[in-house]
């Protein structure tokens, strides 16, 4: 037998064995940046998995693919980071169509399967601008595009992105940045930081908590104002505060069942195509409103909130047949009367106005006007229509890393241009983000919305869709729980019009209105993120607390020794820091 010591000894080794195969639980951070520094931040999670993240041990756990020359650059103030010179890689063959990428320096890293990885790091290139993207090489050789930034020389741009690493893809992998134009990319600065799925899903419950829900204390009071124990206190929610809807069609005019399921479920609605000029003008000066103004009133009378959807739509392919070969001046007063139309018709009825749809990667009317074509249109809705919040909607910004048109770093740049234009300082303007997935990277989608919320204006998801597919319902949960948890996404609409021939992409009910399994899946969120404690009894001083997601409320409050009285209130963000006080 061994002695006590022996004994111990291998009770601590177990122990340590123990303790080193524990995985430490890190906190997501939504630190992002979209200002161009002289020098970097330090690294997210002090670099992840990242080894000399800082560069402050030379090119330490780094290399450099072949014909490449890498070395240390240093800042005025001292601050250290990469360079490779020589700048295009010789990495592919001979007439490869990669052949001409730029590549930085990599690093080698263990990747386990079944992970979310957050990535982030600052990034500069050695002349005028650059797109270039973080690329993460799994184990299987497949290279996945995890993020991507317009990169600058003379200043640092943050990057922040990610990628998931299926059960397939355990093993060693690489991490490097790459660009198609001939520029030395310089690095610095770099994160990588694995998440377990779980980890990941309880971050975003957890701050979906802090941002969408309130501990309210309810202290209930005699006629002398003296604290009543023992009084019952009943709680209804009245209306959700998080926007949460969908898109109609024109069909629910006529339809009374796809009314009652539209109107029964969401507090928000766009209409699919009925307000888009080429519905209410197909010929020229036979404007035809009926519809929309049927749709919208429709809405009013169940107190759901539209959107505006849209003035104009920037796709050459969208126009009606009769705009697209209009000269410069015929253009001109076409769009006035267009826009002063619509805009004008539904000031003050409608939340939102989507102004220059999808300008980022369509540019028609920048073609016939010139450059300041979005910025002028965006300044004359705002001239007319006051209160509505002017959106930027975009697709692609969230849902492909890949696509160079739709980044974050190019959505908050034509932004910036719209709002710096003369006399566009004060306009209400917002993030609109259509959100049409496939399969979501949903790292590279909080990065993004991360990055995004920098702007510091309300971010709305306003098309949510996902492809039918063995996983739709499961990818549509994951991007709905990724907008309802980040604390910048102020609404979400789904683009699931319903048509009796068929949705867009996604349908939400059959024909008879019965809910297909997504229909399912978005009423489980609906009542989950409505869910609270409907009673409860006033403790020795009067009080309870209840924990409830932000929303209109009516509370009635029960004594023994007194009739019920009803209160209404409203729980927001401030609720926590105040005490509600009922008189019974």
């Amino acid at each position: 037998m061994r002695n006590f010591g022996e004994k111990l000894v291998l009770f601590l080794l177990w122990i340590s064995l123990f303790q080193g195969c524990m995985v430490q639980s890190v906190e997501y951070d939504h630190t992002a940046s979209i200002e161009c520094l002289r020098d970097p931040m330090k690294p997210l999670y002090k670099g992840g998995i990242i080894q000399n993240s800082e560069f402050n041990n030379g090119l330490m756990g780094w290399s450099t693919y072949r014909n490449n020359k890498a070395g240390i650059g240093k800042s005025a103030s001292g601050n250290r980071f990469a360079m490779v010179q020589g700048a295009i890689s010789s990495l592919f063959s001979a007439g490869d169509s990669a052949a001409s990428q730029s590549h930085s320096v990599y690093q080698k890293v263990q990747m386990q399967g079944d992970t979310h990885y957050s990535l982030s790091a600052w990034l500069q290139v050695s002349a005028g601008t650059a797109h270039v993207r973080a690329v993460v090489k799994a184990p299987n050789g497949e290279n996945i595009t995890a993020g991507a930034i317009d990169a600058q020389s003379g200043c640092w741009t943050m990057l922040k992105g990610g990628m998931t690493a299926h059960a397939y893809h355990s093993g060693q992998g690489e991490v490097f940045f790459e660009s198609d134009t001939p520029v030395d990319i310089w690095v610095d600065s770099v994160s990588l930081q694995p998440f377990s799925f779980d980890e990941w899903d309880a971050h975003a419950r957890r701050s979906a908590d802090k941002a969408r829900r309130s501990t309210v204390k309810v202290v209930a009071r005699g006629p002398d104002g003296q604290p009543m124990a023992n009084t019952n206190v009943s709680i209804q929610l009245v209306r959700t505060g998080f926007p949460f809807g969908n898109t109609m069609t024109k069909e629910i005019l006529n339809l009374p069942a796809y009314e009652k399921w539209f109107f029964s479920r969401f507090t928000v609605a766009t209409m699919e195509n009925e307000m888009k000029w080429y519905s209410t003008e197909w010929n020229q000066n036979q404007e035809d409103y009926h519809i929309p103004d049927d749709m919208l009133k429709l809405a009013e009378k169940h107190g759901i909130k539209v959107r505006g959807h849209n003035v104009f739509w920037d796709d050459q392919n969208s126009q009606i047949k009769w705009v697209r070969p209009m000269g410069v001046d015929q253009l001109k007063a076409a769009m006035q009367k267009r826009l002063k139309s619509v805009v004008s018709r539904y000031a003050g009825k409608v939340i939102h106005w989507d102004v220059l749809n999808e300008n980022l990667h369509f540019n028609f009317f920048e073609t016939k006007l010139g450059p300041n074509a979005s910025p002028m249109i965006y300044q004359q809705v705002g001239q007319i229509d006051h209160n509505a919040v002017l959106f930027m909607n975009e697709f692609n910004t969230l849902e492909q890393p890949m696509d160079p048109n739709g980044t974050p770093t190019k959505y908050i740049a034509k932004m910036k241009l719209i709002q710096g234009y003369p006399g566009n300082g004060g306009l209400k303007m917002g993030v609109g983000l259509e959100s049409h997935f496939s399969t979501p990277n949903v790292p590279y989608v909080r990065g993004a919305l991360d990055t995004l919320a920098q702007l510091k204006l309300p971010m709305w998801m306003t098309e949510v869709d996902v492809v039918k597919g063995p996983n739709q319902v499961k990818y549509l949960e994951q991007v709905l729980r990724e907008g309802y948890g980040h604390p910048g996404v102020e609404g979400i609409v789904m683009w699931a019009a319903w048509h009796a021939n068929g949705c867009y992409v996604m349908c939400l009910t059959d024909n008879n209105f019965k809910n297909l399994p997504v229909g399912a899946l978005v009423d489980k969120l609906i009542e989950e993120w409505k869910t609270h404690k409907t009673s409860a009894t006033t403790d020795a001083n009067g009080l309870v607390e209840f924990d409830l997601a932000h929303g209109d409320y009516k509370l009635t409050v029960n004594h023994p020794s007194s009739l019920a009285t009803s209160h209404t209130i409203t729980v927001d963000a401030a609720s926590s820091e105040q005490t509600i006080n009922l008189k019974v």
